[in-house]
């Protein structure tokens, strides 16, 4: 359970983009929590990725071109 505290102005623009969505405010607010989630945790692994290059998988181009069924 969470409850939050919004602004007059952020409150007001909840209600009115639910009002022409058809949607619950709170429907919209959990779906924005988790869209910044998802992105938050992609910019993570992705900022591990790039401190860390060798920790993921790696293949060989004529390997990649096989898998990707590129071979001709």
């Amino acid at each position: 359970m969470l409850a939050i505290r919004l602004d007059k102005q952020l409150e007001d623009r909840l209600a009115s983009a639910a009002k022409r969505s058809g949607r619950t405010k709170t429907a919209l607010a959990r779906k924005a929590i988790e869209e910044y989630i998802d992105d938050l945790e992609d910019i993570a692994l992705l900022e591990e990725a790039l401190n860390n290059p060798d920790a993921g998988k790696t293949v060989s181009l004529e390997q990649m071109r096989r898998e990707l069924g590129l071979d001709a």
